[in-house]
């Protein structure tokens, strides 16, 4: 199964936006989203929910729960 790490990075590389544009639509730093792209962090429930938002996903499916 996926982690959310590589599913974040799978969508956005999808999506074709970088880790910059995903930022500022999120309300975060690009270092944020890089940190959670390395695994380095996680984040929180809110973030988690405005991530399944912008990509238009079930955090199920970002967390690496299902396909």
């Amino acid at each position: 199964m996926k982690k959310f790490k590589e599913r974040l990075k799978e969508l956005r590389l999808d999506k074709k936006v970088s880790q910059k544009e995903i930022s500022k639509e999120i309300g975060l730093s690009e270092k944020t989203i890089s940190h959670y792209e390395s695994g380095y962090s996680e984040p929180s429930l809110d973030i988690l929910v405005k991530l399944c938002v912008y990509f238009n996903v079930t955090a199920d499916y970002l967390l690496g729960l299902s396909d």
